[in-house]
């Protein structure tokens, strides 16, 4: 199952990206109706074209809708964790990338365990960013989780690490 959440999530980024890219790319200010409409066709278009089952096509279609409906609020969470970048200067990949994990993060219906949501968004900027976008996509959502109301401290603490035999035997 978790390899179906990946290739949705990846539908979910390549139409939200194409949507993106339209609107940059025609300079048109559509309404959060035209964009729903338009994502929930593109999504169907690219879930029959790259993946099969209803499954697949309900989780992307979740993350891209809730994506278009909630961009303004998403957006406004980005910027203060990224200050040195507006908005308009993030690669659009990694802007993309950035609005899914933050709906995933914060909005959603369906808990996704935070780890696993930054977790996917860096596989993602690996996979279609540039050489530095996993690390940005990690930081920038690393700052929002801990910033956020689903943020706890103990999450962050790594188990003790074993001491080896050998080294034992030194002391």
């Amino acid at each position: 199952m978790a390899s179906n959440r990946h290739l949705s999530r990846i539908i979910a980024l390549q139409s939200l990206f194409e949507s993106a890219f339209c609107d940059f790319n025609l300079e048109i200010k559509r309404t959060k109706a035209d964009k729903a409409k338009k994502i929930k066709e593109t999504v169907e278009r690219n879930v029959s074209e790259f993946a099969s089952g209803e499954q697949n096509k309900q989780f992307a279609l979740d993350i891209a809708k809730g994506v278009i409906e909630s961009e303004d609020k998403i957006d406004a969470i980005i910027k203060p964790a990224a200050p040195e970048w507006p908005i308009e200067q993030i690669a659009l990949v990694d802007l993309v990338i950035l609005r899914m994990s933050v709906f995933e993060l914060l909005f959603a219906k369906e808990d996704v365990p935070p780890k696993v949501a930054i977790n996917e968004a860096v596989e993602l900027a690996k996979a279609f960013g540039g050489p530095r976008s996993s690390k940005f996509v990690n930081g920038v959502l690393g700052t929002i989780y801990r910033a956020s109301d689903k943020y706890n401290p103990a999450d962050d603490k790594k188990p003790p690490v074993k001491e080896k035999k050998e080294e034992k035997n030194k002391k």
